[in-house]
């Protein structure tokens, strides 16, 4: 099958690139030892990064190794393919999709190969993501590669290198090519060589070797002779990323064929390794923020701040400010800013924190003396300077998505002026962007540098919306270049500003930028309509005038995105902060597992995207490519607080399976797991054969068969005696000074887990509570929705709903034990159930047992006594949903009042979730997912350490996996503090599974 590929993978005055595709991919699938995708399910999740465009590749390879590399460029010469070399794919300019092979680096070509600290150096391949590099480099030696863009904990040094990325910290460290020593590059006509500074006699061997790279070395010098004076001239100014960086290749500079290609976007060559040069990071920083009136007021004032060289100097506006706020996005760090209108962030790096200190004091008493002096606060403490650089790292997210405003998009994110002029910068481009209507833009960036970052309002689904979006970028480009400026001061050039170089640097530099890359690709087939002979900054759009997804009925309701299945699947912005290996939160336990973009939240909405847009993905709900990527997504909601824009991939996964197999036969777990309240409910008429019968050989192998679960699980243990009948039956407890609660009886801790419940009785009646629970079978729909039977969930909640609207409507709080089924309430019904004044009761009233006595008994402190005196310990598994949907610091803090020494996991989800895990196709995953941190976690905790997991899957896992170790919910841990036992007392009393003596001990 030979495609004929569009016009702007033509050579330039060339006829259009033909390609045998279907041949190519099985040559591909003959030589690569890795992963050959030609399918259209992987060519879909690879046709959009983080910018305004969309181009579908040819196809995708993700090379085991460096030699997979050097074989996929070989055969796309073979057959004619373009290529295109990937980083994270986060990038904002375009460069990143094409129409093309596209090899992705991320999963397997990733290591850090050498590491001298003696040199400060380190020979790294192009996937490796920049914190592991860093992690990896401080750990030896307090080294690290200093550029740190925001997306420092996915972004890859192959994608630094391309863009010639910066970050906060080039204000110290100086961008990615300033920080490169050697490339070893390949070229697509299959030339391998190390490229870098190169001395005369070193010039002279290579031309004294010949061959191509003599030829490639000859002509390079050639043309910086021919054209020295003009790269001499070109705009100075710190963050001059537009163009190619010929200016490396001048005598003066070594003539740094490496740095040269730093920035070129993989339209030249595809790099294989780099040497970095690292950098000792200060041991000490301190902090200063500085509140004026307004941003333009801001920028002028660094003109005052940069002489004092601030280690970074970063800048915020009110808007911004606003968003963040509007979207719940971290309200304790909004809190700690000084009165202002608009903020510089200036730290300062020193051997110790006093001396770092003493910079800022200096700093702020100068700044005092001027004639508008700022509002001041000063941090040196690490937590709050994290708090507030996680509010400038989410900036790009933090803008899009606004709830009440219209979406914003980049095209003009990253404009740089020299630092002096960008006060003037900024005063025009603000009344430029009120001309054009795009006033609600938020205006931030790195300041230091003279860099803007902005995301704007552009109208991107009308042709006059378009055409407007091209008339500012226009006029912004001119505003920027007669200010001295550079169109891209971190993103690159790629599609949104390669056709507006010649506004920059005139026709006969970009003449110049031609031909050097033409030197590496005389047939344009690098990455080709980027940077130069660059496709027009308004074709080949995400969206366009054109753009008219599917709108399908839905069962949930998706009123954070104007009730619109089609627009909640294009929420996702290619921040990539999904595609994490580790860190705080709980995005994405499948991605960091398999390091696949398929099993990343990033992926499955590209696809869910691509799906409703219906013209790669052509399936619709039953597409097997969407069908794919979902099935290991484990529902864990982490991406619904982690993600940035909140996109909640769990909810759009129960959508799916949903219509998916809508009159079809489900799977067996579906059936089996996905009911389990109606199957707990009934085993209740005869608990002890149902167990025996279930670890029963060959009977309990069959019940795991017919039920979907994998054999070396271990079905679930029904309780011994009931725990709502030993409730109703027996002598209400407690003062009932607090009033009344409702506790709610979820299916596990009603069945599985009574004890916990009975615990939960003993602690609120202690607290002074009077605890009611309803008589009739009630449930929230847990196990219906997350395996997307979202009929009988919705049926289910509805009638629950109808039981607890007597109490609702006197204002009981509802207390639920259980994480994932409490989130329901809180989350799931609104978006199910719609609006109703009742669910919004539900919504409010509904509370964790930790919220509810933190908020209402501030003084219940009931004390744990260790050993010796000294405080016991816990080791804490937070359930996924407590961490992305109910908040977990009203546990802690409970547990840190009752006296217990608290370790809480930075784990992630436990890999059970669910229905997830239990069956043989996930086993593998959900198993790895726990050892990532929890196993190992629970396996080296001491014996005298408690276990605390509030989640049932969490405890069910930890069980499993962790011979002998058992771990206990928060109510049970009260439970013992009110009683005054201690920790070790807690294996043969507080664990009791029968709930009539649990409660005796409460």
């Amino acid at each position: 099958m030979a495609t004929v590929l569009p016009t702007p993978t033509m050579r330039p005055g060339g006829r259009p690139v033909e390609v045998d595709v279907t041949a190519l991919a099985e040559a591909l699938s003959r030589r690569v030892v890795g992963e050959v995708r030609f399918d259209d399910g992987s060519r879909a999740l690879y046709a959009t990064d983080g910018s305004n465009y969309r181009q579908v590749p040819i196809g995708v390879v993700v090379p085991r190794d460096l030699a997979d590399v050097v074989a996929t460029v070989e055969l796309c010469r073979e057959y004619g393919a373009p290529v295109l070399a990937r980083g994270g794919g986060t990038s904002l300019a375009g460069e990143c999709c094409n129409v093309a092979v596209v090899i992705d680096f991320t999963k397997y070509v990733n290591r850090v190969e050498s590491f001298d600290p003696a040199l400060r150096s380190a020979i790294v391949q192009p996937g490796i993501v920049l914190d592991e590099l860093n992690a990896y480099t401080r750990r030896r030696d307090n080294l690290i590669f200093g550029p740190k863009p925001a997306t420092h904990s996915h972004c890859t040094i192959g994608g630094m290198i391309g863009n010639n990325s910066c970050g906060s910290t080039a204000q110290w460290s100086g961008t990615t090519a300033a920080n490169v020593r050697r490339l070893e590059v390949l070229t697509y006509d299959g030339v391998r060589m190390w490229v870098g500074p190169t001395s005369d006699a070193e010039y002279e061997r290579i031309l004294a070797a010949g061959g191509r790279p003599a030829d490639i070395h000859r002509r390079l010098r050639e043309l910086v002779d021919r054209h020295a004076d003009a790269l001499r001239n070109l705009p100075q100014l710190p963050r001059r990323i537009s163009g190619y960086n010929l200016a490396a290749l001048l005598p003066e500079h070594g003539f740094n064929v490496a740095q040269a290609l730093v920035g070129s976007e993989s339209t030249c060559v595809t790099v294989l390794r780099a040497e970095l040069a690292l950098l000792p990071e200060p041991p000490a920083k301190a902090m200063v923020l500085l509140g004026y009136h307004d941003i333009v007021a801001a920028a002028h004032a660094v003109r005052d701040v940069n002489p004092h060289q601030p280690f970074v100097l970063e800048a915020l506006d009110d808007k911004l400010i606003g968003y963040e706020m509007r979207k719940h996005m971290h309200p304790a760090a909004l809190h700690l800013l000084p009165e202002g209108g608009a903020w510089l962030l200036a730290q300062f790096g020193g051997d110790t924190v006093a001396e770092a200190r003493g910079k800022v004091d200096v700093l702020v008493e100068t700044l005092s003396q001027g004639e508008h002096p700022p509002t001041v606060q000063v941090f040196d403490d690490p937590q709050h300077e994290d708090q507030i650089w996680q509010v400038r790292e989410s900036a790009l997210a933090a803008t899009a998505r606004v709830p009440g405003m219209p979406d914003t998009w980049p095209g003009w994110e990253d404009s740089a002026v020299p630092p002096e002029r960008l006060g003037d910068y900024l005063s025009g481009f603000s009344k430029l962007l009120d001309e054009f209507g795009y006033g609600a833009a938020s205006l931030y960036g790195h300041f230091g540098n003279g860099c803007l970052h902005t995301s704007i309002p552009f109208d991107l689904i009308t042709v006059q919306g378009v055409r407007q979006f091209r008339a500012f970028v226009e006029r912004a480009a001119d505003l920027c270049v007669g200010h001295g400026g550079s169109l891209s001061g971190e993103h690159g050039d790629g599609q949104a500003r390669g056709e507006l170089l010649v506004k920059m640097y005139g026709p006969d530099m970009v003449r110049v930028f031609e031909e050097f890359k033409a030197i590496f690709d005389p047939d344009n087939r690098m990455n080709p309509g980027k940077v130069v002979h660059a496709n027009p900054l308004d074709s080949q759009l995400r969206l366009g005038p054109d753009y008219a997804p599917a709108e399908p009925a839905t069962f949930f309701e998706y009123p954070s995105d104007q009730d619109s299945f089609a627009r909640a699947a294009n929420r996702c912005v290619g921040v990539g902060k999904c595609r994490r290996h580790g860190g705080n939160g709980v995005m994405c336990p499948s991605y960091m597992v398999t390091g696949d973009e398929q099993h990343s939240t990033r992926g499955r909405a590209r696809l869910l995207f691509e799906m409703v847009r219906g013209e790669t993905i052509t399936g619709g709900w039953r597409d097997p490519a969407v069908a794919d990527a979902l099935d290991l997504c484990l529902a864990c909601k982490g991406c619904k607080r982690d993600c940035p824009v909140n996109v909640d991939m769990a909810t759009y996964k129960a959508e799916f399976l949903a219509h998916h197999y809508a009159g079809r036969i489900r799977p067996r777990d579906h059936y089996s797991l996905g009911w389990l309240p109606v199957w707990a409910r009934l085993a209740t008429l005869a608990p002890g054969t149902v167990n025996r019968a279930a670890r029963t050989p060959g009977v309990g192998t069959l019940a795991k068969l017919l039920a979907g679960v994998d054999p070396r699980r271990q079905l679930p243990t029904f309780a011994a005696a009931s725990f709502k009948r030993w409730f109703h039956r027996r002598t209400p407890g407690g003062s009932g000074e607090r009033g009344q609660v409702l506790l709610w009886p979820d299916t596990f801790t009603t069945y599985l887990s009574p004890h916990v419940a009975a615990a939960a009785v003993g602690v609120l009646e202690a607290a002074g509570f009077r605890v009611v629970m309803p008589t009739q079978q009630v449930c929230c729909g847990l196990t219906w929705i997350s395996t997307g039977q979202l009929g009988t969930a919705r049926r289910v909640l509805r009638r629950s709903l109808d039981v607890l609207a007597p109490y609702l409507r006197d204002g009981l709080p509802v207390v639920g034990l259980e994480p994932s089924c409490t989130g329901v309430f809180r989350s799931d019904a609104h978006e199910l159930l719609g609006h109703d004044l009742d669910v919004e009761r539900l919504v409010a009233q509904t509370k964790t047992l930790a919220e509810l006595l933190t908020e209402r008994v501030p003084d219940f402190t009931p004390q744990l006594t260790g050993v010796d005196g000294r405080r016991p310990k816990a080791v804490v598994q937070t359930h996924c949903h407590q961490h992305a949907v109910l908040g977990f610091d009203p546990d802690t803090t409970l547990m840190a009042r009752a006296g217990l020494d608290v370790e809480v996991l930075d784990s992630g989800c436990c890999g059970l979730a669910g229905n997830f895990g239990m069956t043989t196709e996930h086993r593998d995953v959900s198993l790895a997912c726990a050892e990532r941190v929890l196993l190992p976690a629970v396996r080296a905790a001491d014996p005298s350490t408690l276990l605390v997991a509030d989640g049932f899957s969490c405890r069910t896992q930890i069980e499993d996996a962790a011979i002998g170790r058992r771990a206990v919910h928060l109510a049970e841990i009260l439970n013992g503090a009110v009683r005054g036992l201690a920790p070790g007392d807690y294996p043969e009393q507080v664990l009791a599974r029968r709930p009539g003596r649990a409660h005796v001990l409460g």
